[in-house]
């Protein structure tokens, strides 16, 4: 059956057009809701859903990461900067990998997809300019100019409650597990999501991710 284009559904993939980027649902909302100013958050999520289960747009889950939307079909590859969680287009030409030479466990390949990390242009000049403040402000620090080593108390509670959650969990849920206020939580959150040590993959929902791990056990 054929998709009906509803005016929300064309308006948004308008938008993912002209971004000519790979937008998450929340930046793509905040684009959409410009020209129309009654759509809701919970509408653009669930419009580009549809939109990428009719095959009209692509959906990029990369390093269990916030999804983010691509309006280009063909297949390609992406890479990805750990710092500013950047995603742009990787053309890999003849280096593809030859799957007739691996050992696929006798799965039959639907396809696959390249996976490379590291550090834009962009936040590599931002960490050479951060090397003269180090000295000075003891520990390393990112492109936003926080310590990343340096976590709180309550910082500290609300990465091991999300640790210990057997999958993405709410404000309330770590409210709950570490003893702290909803308000609270949603406020170290939000500190930890600068510093690239806590994600959201669901939608009002909350995990740690490698960097984070790697700061709690330090």
């Amino acid at each position: 059956m054929q998709l009906r284009m509803t005016n929300q559904r064309e308006m948004i993939l308008r938008e993912l057009k002209k971004s000519k980027k790979h937008l998450s649902a929340d930046e793509l909302y905040e684009r959409v809701k410009k020209i129309m100013p009654r759509i809701s958050l919970a509408t653009v999520y669930r419009n580009l859903e549809i939109l990428s289960d009719a095959s009209m747009i692509r959906k990029l889950e990369i390093s269990g990461r916030q999804k983010r939307f691509d309006s280009e079909l063909e297949d390609h590859d992406h890479i990805y900067c750990i710092q500013c969680h950047r995603i742009e287009n990787l053309d890999i030409g003849d280096k593809e990998v030859n799957l007739t030479e691996v050992d696929t466990r006798g799965y039959a390949i639907t396809g696959r997809r390249l996976e490379v990390i590291g550090l834009c242009p962009r936040c590599q000049k931002k960490n050479s300019k951060n090397n003269a403040k180090k000295a000075k402000q003891g520990g390393s620090t990112m492109g936003c100019g926080c310590k990343k080593g340096v976590l709180s108390d309550e910082q500290k509670q609300v990465l091991e409650a999300m640790e210990k959650c057997d999958g993405p969990c709410a404000s309330k849920d770590i409210a709950a597990a570490t003893g702290l206020e909803t308000k609270q939580v949603s406020c170290r959150i939000t500190a930890l999501k600068k510093k690239g040590y806590v994600d959201s993959p669901v939608r009002c929902k909350y995990a740690i991710t490698t960097e984070g791990k790697i700061a709690l056990n330090v």
